[in-house]
């Protein structure tokens, strides 16, 4: 009983603030998502992502094994995941980069925030960083047939893990008046990604749900497997598999519709793997966690 009030206060607060942004566009009100996505994921989450390596209390030494292991299980996953998409003779433009990436900023930073506490955030922006230069690069290159280096420059989430690094790796802090500041708008990001979430999620339209209920189970046992497998190879501690376990586990990132829409990939589709696996993730979350805490 324990564990189950445990995960529920876990997972309470992330899927609450989603169903905000869901009411909040059934009932008719306007909200910008291209707006406050672009204030979230140019200002909020760079700050957050900062704050967090400059503060971590994690060894340098911990979280470059967690880098590589980020690196190795999506290595892993893409494998597992073309693989599949090879043997269902699907279309790859359409189903492979969703079912290769997570929702490791919208769902995955609040997890592991209220998890495992700034530790377990600071180990999962890592892996939102990973996550993110993959899918900017490998990703992009999967739905357009092209890669897209100047977008990874010009990402500010990669600055900020890079500048975050450099003041973790030289003990340096910024003022404490600065400090606060960043911190403070950092803060607004986690709220942000959540209800943009539901009210991404309340906008997608699903043209069926056959396929994509099996993709999505499909997809959580073979990330989670992946996670799993690098986590006890690389020889992680409790937490950093906790958070690389937790992080991969979670739902088709709504950024996948995003680019589906952009280069022309079957948009629909994708539509229907990120509402179908967001809502199983009600259910596959508390699972996960009852396992990695």
């Amino acid at each position: 009983m324990q564990m189950v009030l445990t995960v529920l206060e876990i997972v309470a607060p992330v899927f609450l603030l989603a169903s905000v942004g869901f009411i909040w566009v059934r009932l008719g009100f306007e909200y910008r998502v291209e707006f406050v996505t672009r204030l979230g994921m140019s200002v909020a989450i760079p700050c957050l992502i900062f704050v967090s390596l400059m503060q971590s209390e994690a060894a340098l030494q911990v979280l470059g094994r967690l880098t590589l292991a980020g690196i190795a299980a999506y290595v892993l996953v893409s494998l597992a995941m073309a693989a599949l998409v090879w043997a269902g003779r699907l279309d790859r433009q359409t189903f492979l980069a969703p079912l290769i990436f997570s929702n490791t900023g919208n769902l995955g930073l609040p997890l592991a925030l209220f998890a495992f506490g700034d530790v377990g955030l600071g180990y999962a922006v890592v892996i939102f960083a990973v996550s993110g230069i993959i899918q900017f690069t490998f990703g992009i290159w999967l739905v357009s047939g092209g890669g897209s280096l100047k977008r990874l420059v010009q990402e500010p989430l990669v600055h900020a893990t890079l500048l975050g690094a450099l003041f973790l790796w030289q003990g340096w802090e910024t003022p404490v008046f600065l400090t606060n500041a960043i911190g403070l708008i950092g803060q607004m990001g986690i709220p942000l990604m959540l209800i943009t979430l539901g009210v991404a999620v309340a906008r997608l339209q699903i043209a069926s749900f056959a396929l994509p209920v099996l993709l999505s189970l499909v997809k959580i046992v073979i990330c989670v497997g992946c996670a799993m497998l690098v986590a006890i190879w690389m020889g992680l501690d409790d937490v950093a598999s906790g958070v690389l376990i937790l992080q991969l586990a979670t739902p088709v990132a709504v950024t996948s519709f995003m680019l589906a829409q952009k280069y022309g990939a079957d948009s629909d589709s994708v539509a229907g793997l990120v509402v179908v696996s967001t809502l199983l993730s009600v259910v596959a979350l508390p699972i996960v966690l009852s396992v990695v805490l």
